[in-house]
């Protein structure tokens, strides 16, 4: 597969406060981002909590329940993983047990729901986790369970399931590998490993999706520091680059043909099969807000990203986006018919 080289889109309609408006103050009326078929609404006051204290440190990931529609998102809070109904009305969380969960996959298995967890950091750090929807543990992978794997189990960044059941995770924040492991939790292989300009090499391998609209699935590896997006197939041998030039990729969720990109500096860039950009979401005009971790609430404005860092669409095409923040910021936003 030849890489495909991004082109800036002409006339996008990018999300902007009104005039006269502080930054982080309002509007208080949904605020459109996008263009053509991919415009949206950013919802205001999503997922906010009900005893209006901040949701605490994002610094993880969304995923949506196709059955029941429930929106689950990650926190670096005491309170773990955050259980949303659509309309950002809070349903539960999770135990503290699971905070610092940086990625997470969400999958059907005998006809239930079950979340994969990639947790980075908090008390049981460098692991992955199969829940229930009720926060039950059904597997760990860990030292503990497989002992010591290529590289070391630090630095935990990724988690992605395929049909199959086979799971894999990514070291992005350690030694780069990508390792392989069976539906019970056997390590099967490792590939990758640090590097630019080599096939399967990453900076950063951040995060990771089984991808299936190829027909055979295939991984889809988020090189954040190398800006570029790569398809492997499950055993790890090199198919192609699907997107390059990126504003450091931390995430993708698919959605039909379709994929969207969570890019750390300070946008969303939607994609096509063929790694083609169709759209651009909430793209922040302030370079110094890219990809930075401490702007607080009255900084920020509606439909304007600072760091997105997880990201997950639902059935209709609706976005979930969670920035990459001191406080603690989800959006919402709506894809208009």
């Amino acid at each position: 597969m030849k890489p495909i080289i991004l082109l800036l889109l002409p006339s996008l309609a990018f999300a902007h406060p009104d005039n006269g408006t502080a930054p982080g103050k309002g509007p208080e009326s949904p605020v459109r981002t996008g263009n053509g078929t991919w415009t949206y609404e950013a919802v205001p006051h999503w997922g906010e909590l009900p005893d209006g204290k901040p949701i605490g440190p994002t610094h993880g990931g969304v995923v949506v329940d196709p059955k029941s529609g429930l929106i689950y998102v990650s926190t670096d809070a005491e309170h773990g993983v955050l259980v949303y109904q659509p309309d950002g009305k809070l349903v539960r969380s999770f135990s503290p047990e699971f905070k610092g969960f940086h990625a997470m996959d969400i999958a059907e298995e005998n006809g239930n729901t079950v979340i994969y967890g990639a947790q980075l950091s908090g008390p049981k750090p460098f692991r992955v986790v199969k829940l229930d929807t009720d926060g039950k543990v059904l597997l760990e992978i860990s030292k503990a369970t497989n002992g010591q794997i290529q590289g070391g189990w630090k630095g935990l960044t990724g988690v992605a399931v395929a049909p199959d059941g086979s799971i894999f995770c990514s070291m992005g924040y350690g030694a780069n590998f990508i390792h392989k492991f069976d539906a019970k939790g056997k390590h099967l292989k490792s590939f990758g490993g640090k590097g630019k300009g080599r096939k399967v090499a990453t900076t950063t391998s951040h995060s990771l999706k089984v991808d299936l609209r190829y027909g055979t699935p295939r991984l889809l590896v988020c090189d954040r520091e190398n800006r570029r997006l790569f398809h492997t197939d499950l055993e790890g041998n090199w198919i192609g680059e699907y997107a390059t030039n990126l504003r450091r990729p931390c995430s993708v969720s698919i959605h039909g043909h379709h994929c969207a990109v969570a890019e750390l500096e300070a946008r969303v860039t939607i994609l096509d099969k063929a790694g083609t950009p169709v759209a651009f979401l909430g793209d922040n005009p302030d370079k110094s807000q890219w990809a930075k971790f401490p702007v607080p609430p009255n900084e920020m404005s509606l439909g304007i990203f600072t760091a997105p860092h997880g990201l997950s669409f639902d059935k209709e095409g609706n976005l979930y986006v969670e920035d990459w923040n001191k406080t603690g910021r989800v959006t919402k936003l709506v894809k208009l018919k």
